[in-house]
């Protein structure tokens, strides 16, 4: 059976914003255990006191986190540069063969031009494409009977080149992703190789992302 502490430990290490508001001092500590109380209590299926709760909190360690917040913090004063394109859609398709057939036309096309945004993502079920505004005649053209389940117009994207290293420190991402929900600003596609990542917002949100960026890069 878990003890307070295992189970204390267990709701705020799945709960990466609180486990960093609390090692910044930025919580406090009655009101969140006050906030677990009933949890620990569910999955303890006994009886326990807030104290208890409190002390176990107090009683993380905040080692590993300091750890990995400094790696990270040196990672990201490496990154490369920040590649913006805007005036970009997406679209996303159901998977079926003549999707498949369909891209690989899409591909043909458009594959030697080297101004153009282009993306394919490809998912179980369903195939993502990102591409600059003037490409969309063809996907209108190609893709006319397909089963389209979203697509969003007015968009822009900043790529970020990260140094190879990337593959092997965890965090990185979230790091990134968590910038952007502090500033309440959505993301409406994340596109990875190894060594880049496309963020794809919004264009009215396009400074305010390139903003968030630079802070990072900076801090």
């Amino acid at each position: 059976m878990k003890t307070i502490q295992e189970c204390v430990e267990h709701i705020i290490r799945k709960t990466p914003f609180i486990e960093e508001a609390l090692h910044d001092k930025l919580i406090n500590v009655s009101s969140l255990a006050r906030m677990m109380h009933g949890e620990v209590e569910k999955t303890l299926r006994k009886t326990v006191k807030e104290g208890a709760i409190m002390m176990a909190i107090n009683r993380l360690s905040s080692t590993d986190h300091i750890k990995i917040k400094r790696r990270i913090k040196k990672f990201v004063t490496s990154l490369g540069d920040f590649i913006v394109r805007s005036d970009l859609c997406d679209y996303t398709f159901k998977n079926t063969p003549s999707l498949l057939r369909n891209t690989a036309k899409l591909l043909q096309k458009t594959g030697n031009s080297s101004e153009e945004f282009f993306t394919i993502s490809q998912g179980v079920y369903e195939t993502n494409i990102v591409l600059s505004k003037n490409l969309q005649p063809e996907i209108d053209s190609l893709f006319a009977d397909e089963n389209i389940i979203c697509s969003m117009k007015e968009l822009a994207s900043i790529t970020i080149k990260l140094p190879k290293s990337n593959t092997e420190d965890s965090g990185i991402y979230y790091f990134i992703m968590k910038q952007f929900a502090w500033a309440d600003l959505s993301i409406q596609e994340v596109i990875s190789t190894t060594n880049e990542i496309t963020l794809v917002v919004k264009e009215k949100d396009i400074n305010k992302a390139f903003a968030i960026l630079m802070d990072i890069k900076k801090s």
